[in-house]
C-alpha cells in the first residue's frame, strides 16, 4: 500500500492537464471554481477506476476502434478548451479590472464538467488503471477486484489532498495571481498545455 501511495502521489504531482485546468479555474472562479474542477476530476478518475475494476477498460484497450474513438473525442474536447482559453488570454489584458478584484465566476456546473470530461475522456488515465495499478495487486489476494477498488480509492484521496492543498496555495497568492496580465499569461500556458496534451493523445498508439 505504501509503495503504491508514493508512486501514485508522484504521478499526481507531475504537471499535466489537471494541474493546468485547476490552476486556471481557481483563478477565474476562486476557491469554488478550483474545488468544483477538482471534484469533477475525481469523478472522472472514478469512472476509469470503476470500469478497470470490472474489466471494461481492458476491453476498451483491446478494441482498436473504441480506443481510437475515445482518443479523438478526448483530444477534440481538450483542443476546444485550449482554443477558448487562448482566446480568453487575448482579451484578458484589455479587460479593465482592479488588481484585487477576482474575475466574475461562471456557473459551477461548467467547472465540474471540465474537470470530469478532461479525465473521463483521457485514454491515458484508462491506461494508468489497467497497466500501472495491477502491478501493486497482491498475487495471493482473495478478491483482486476489491483490492483494485481500494487502491483506486487511495489514488482518489491523494488526488483530492494534493490538489486541495494546491488550490489553497493559489488562494494564498490570489491577489497577485489575479492581475489581468498574470491571468492572461496563465490562460496562454493552460491553452498551450491542453493543446499539447490533445496532440499527444492523438499520437498514442494502440
Amino acid at each position: 500500500m505504501t509503495s503504491f501511495a508514493l508512486a501514485a502521489l508522484v504521478l499526481i504531482m507531475l504537471p499535466g492537464p489537471d494541474q493546468a485546468l485547476i490552476t486556471r479555474n481557481a483563478l477565474v472562479g476562486g476557491r469554488r471554481g478550483g474545488l468544483l474542477t477538482l471534484l469533477g476530476g475525481v469523478l472522472g478518475v472514478a469512472v476509469h477506476a470503476g470500469t478497470a475494476a470490472v474489466g471494461l477498460s481492458a476491453l476498451l484497450l483491446a478494441s482498436a476502434t473504441a480506443f481510437t474513438v475515445l482518443k479523438i473525442v478526448g483530444a477534440a474536447y481538450l483542443l476546444w478548451l485550449a482554443a477558448r482559453m487562448l482566446w480568453s488570454a487575448v482579451r484578458s489584458p484589455h479587460t479593465p479590472a482592479a488588481d484585487e478584484a477576482p474575475v466574475a465566476p461562471r456557473r459551477g456546473a461548467a467547472y465540474l464538467r471540465q474537470g470530469f470530461l478532461s479525465n473521463a475522456l483521457n485514454p491515458k488515465v484508462a491506461l494508468f488503471f489497467v497497466t500501472f495499478l495491477p502491478q501493486f495487486l497482491s498475487a495471493d489476494s482473495g478478491s483482486p477486484r476489491a483490492e483494485a477498488l481500494l487502491l483506486s480509492g487511495i489514488f482518489a484521496v491523494l488526488y483530492l489532498a494534493w490538489f486541495g492543498t494546491y488550490i489553497a496555495a493559489i488562494e494564498r497568492f490570489g491577489r497577485w495571481l489575479r492581475r489581468p496580465r498574470v491571468v492572461a499569461r496563465i490562460e496562454q500556458i493552460t491553452g498551450v498545455v491542453l493543446a499539447t496534451v490533445a496532440v499527444r493523445l492523438v499520437l498514442i498508439s494502440h
